[in-house]
């Protein structure tokens, strides 16, 4: 395995094949990712429907995640939001984060009043689904011996869209079509 996700988070994981790419991949792991893209389901309807939240984030002895203005204790994290779709009760927000803190997008989204759907650690725990509203959609990273480019994609879970309305939108071009 190359990094992680949350426990309850769907998506994208990344394992090499075998031991000498994946050396060299951890080696430089955060260099070489050019794209972490989520896909988040979060109460309510945000005022500013695209943003950039910049936080330090810490851990307690309990292992939650807090936000700091402590720069030595806390590790800057990074994550840019945007709304695709929104209802009385709910958004649906297209996220792609800089860094790769320890539940980022969770603590940062709830620090904001909009906690992801589902999620008892940082939010209410209420959900339309029976799971987390958090999937990681799309890893993209610099191969380390072709030097391409290698897009990882997960489509987004399809209840996520049912929860605005009763059909998924058209595959793009670029996204691989399920068969």
């Amino acid at each position: 395995i190359l990094h992680r996700i949350d426990k309850e988070t769907s998506g994208v994981l990344v394992f090499a094949k075998d031991i000498k790419v994946h050396s060299m991949l951890r080696m430089h792991w955060n260099e070489d990712i050019t794209l972490r893209e989520y896909y988040a389901v979060v109460n309510g309807t945000l005022e500013e429907k695209k943003g950039r939240l910049v936080h330090y984030l810490a851990e307690n002895e309990n292992n939650i995640v807090y936000i700091t203005k402590n720069k030595k204790k806390g590790k800057k994290a990074i994550t840019n939001y945007e709304v695709v779709k929104e209802n009385e009760e709910y958004s649906l927000l297209k996220v792609t984060i800089e860094t790769g803190r320890k539940n980022q997008i969770r603590v940062q989204m709830a620090s904001i009043g909009h906690p992801i759907v589902g999620d008892d650690k940082y939010g209410d725990g209420k959900t339309p689904f029976a799971r987390l509203g958090l999937h990681a959609s799309e890893l993209d990273f610099v191969h380390p011996e072709t030097h391409e480019t290698m897009k990882m994609k997960a489509p987004v879970p399809d209840e996520f869209y049912r929860l605005f309305d009763q059909k998924k939108p058209a595959l793009k071009p670029e996204q691989p079509v399920k068969k």
